[in-house]
């Protein structure tokens, strides 16, 4: 009988929330014959967007109301509202998802206010559940019904809710192409680092190497000693020149991961962490990394060579963070295989707080997974921990 009470409390606690959004779309009425009237006014033509985004934001509230009881998740697909007014007001009028919201409103005033019916269930559920199941042992026969109701409820707003198939084929070439112009972006950037790091690396090593040994070839005769010293010095520049470049390839595309893998190539990149030289000189000490493997074998199948680079990078990008921002002395490295692709997990005990916008390297790290059409979380409150969770797709 308690848990039964339970149950019924929590439907009721629904009920009660959605019928209160009801009764403020009821007010809500105003504001669209306002939007109606100034729209066919011309001169209020501008109310329209502004309007259909505050419908998209209660429709929004509504969703996750919903997916609170539920626990199901129901997807938006809007097309983005902005630009000049006749293409605010093109794309508020056009959006298929602007029409399953307004669908959607008119049938919530009538199911919103579903709590009339289970508010009189609890005085004769009281009595009838109570004498059934306290003193006959029977099951509960009317309090089980409010369950059923705030079930009818999410159900209507969950089939009314879900956008259209075409809603969401719009809303998935919008993010395609948003992707797209980030990884052209991304592309770019990569571009104009390879060349800034061979012209002002490589390049001008290789520049004074010839000059050297142009030199050391005038002086040869004249005075062997200082020819020799000249080659000797051109010999440490050609070793730098090839170091940099080195380093230019594995920027690339590291050699390790077609050698090795990613399993291979990350718990490498994790051993170089903990030697002190691989991190800032006045820590003082190197970054302990562990590395924790599921499912990907050193002889099983390997992702796409673009996938393990992403993951690669991903853990690169990570680290370095964790070395420079979060204080920590220890990181933790995951990579699963899952069955539609790779996830990889980086998370420290550092004091958390990972601002995105002040150039902590996240946004490369987000263009580059949305390029093969990944996902990225990051969970870092203030004070830690900090967990950069990175999902990419890919077929073994």
């Amino acid at each position: 009988m308690r848990t039964t009470v339970r149950q019924a409390g929590r439907a009721t606690a629904h009920l009660l929330v959605a019928a209160a959004m009801a009764f403020g779309m009821y007010l809500f009425i105003t504001v669209l014959l306002i939007t109606a009237v100034g729209t066919l006014a011309v001169i209020g033509a501008w109310l329209l967007p502004e309007t259909v985004l505050l419908v998209r934001r209660i429709a929004g509230a509504k969703r996750r109301l919903t997916a609170a009881w539920t626990g199901r998740e129901i997807p938006e697909a809007y097309r983005s509202i902005d630009g000049p007014l006749t293409e605010r007001l093109r794309t508020a009028v056009r959006d298929p998802g602007t029409r399953t919201d307004l669908r959607w409103m008119l049938a919530y005033y009538g199911y919103g206010a579903l709590i009339v019916l289970a508010l009189p269930l609890w005085p004769l559920g009281l009595v009838v559940d109570g004498v059934g199941c306290g003193l006959l042992h029977r099951r509960a026969v009317v309090l089980p019904w409010i369950e059923r109701l705030a079930d009818l409820e999410a159900r209507w707003s969950t089939a009314l809710l879900r956008p259209s198939p075409q809603a969401l084929l719009a809303a998935r070439v919008e993010q395609l192409t948003a992707t797209r112009a980030d990884a052209v972006a991304a592309h770019g950037a990569e571009l104009r680092r390879i060349e800034r790091d061979l012209h002002d690396g490589a390049q001008a090593r290789l520049v004074s190497l010839s000059m050297r040994i142009g030199l050391a070839k005038r002086a040869y005769d004249r005075d062997p000693d200082a020819a020799r010293k000249l080659l000797d010095d051109a010999q440490e520049q050609a070793e730098e020149a090839l170091a940099e470049l080195r380093d230019v390839v594995r920027g690339i595309h590291p050699p390790i991961l077609t050698d090795r893998g990613l399993t291979g190539a990350v718990r490498a990149l994790a051993a170089g962490w903990g030697s002190p030289r691989s991190g800032e000189p006045e820590r003082g000490g190197g970054l302990r990394v562990t590395v924790d493997v599921d499912g990907l074998a050193d002889e099983g199948p390997r992702a796409p060579a673009a996938v393990e680079a992403a993951g690669y990078f991903v853990v690169a990008e990570a680290l370095t963070n964790v070395a420079k921002h979060s204080g920590s002395p220890t990181a933790a490295v995951r990579l699963v295989r899952t069955m539609r692709g790779l996830r990889v997990v980086v998370a420290d005990e550092g004091r958390g707080g990972v601002d995105e916008s002040a150039g902590s390297g996240l946004l490369g790290v987000r263009r580059r997974v949305a390029a093969l059409d990944g996902t990225v979380r990051v969970s870092s409150p203030a004070g830690g921990p900090t967990v950069i969770e990175v999902e990419l797709p890919c077929v073994w």
